[in-house]
């Protein structure tokens, strides 16, 4: 696959009727490997093994209904109430981080009203900490630890 700007983990890939498939140790099974699983994968290891996100506490492919239609949250990270708090969306690395992109991970916190997005394509990484009351929001210069987004 692709060389990413996050680290390496001990991936394990199956080919299954000649199609390769990735461990998604967030669902408990293997799915299909295309660029952005490949993404995804990289970077919740990223958020647990180095920002001690806990594993039980992020869900990937999360279903939500916007504007009645059914969408998909690529990860969503939940606090220890279970109250979601992180939109993460992801791309192949050959897709560009646009505005689109961020107005589509904005459109899916229409619904979920978390406190901070990220969006990543493997290679660039963007977080910003959502602001309601000032009905604002702030990059930041790192992704935040789990405690730090608790605490943030």
């Amino acid at each position: 696959m692709f060389e990413l700007n996050l680290p390496p983990f001990d991936v394990k890939i199956s080919t299954e009727g000649g199609k390769k498939r990735i461990f998604d140790f967030i669902r408990k099974r293997y799915v299909a490997l295309t660029p952005e699983e490949w993404v995804r994968q990289h970077f919740v290891h990223f958020l647990a093994d180095y920002k001690q996100y806990p594993a039980a506490l992020m869900a990937n492919e999360v279903n939500l209904k916007l504007n009645g239609m059914s969408r998909r949250c690529d990860t969503v990270v939940y606090d220890r109430s279970l109250a979601p708090r992180v939109i993460v969306e992801y791309k192949a690395p050959s897709v560009e981080i646009t505005q689109k992109v961020f107005d589509q991970i904005c459109r899916y916190n229409m619904v979920l009203q978390v406190s901070y997005l990220i969006v990543s394509n493997g290679l660039a990484h963007y977080c910003c900490r959502m602001d309601y009351a000032a009905q604002d929001y702030s990059f930041l210069p790192d992704i935040p630890s789990y405690d730090e987004l608790l605490n943030g």
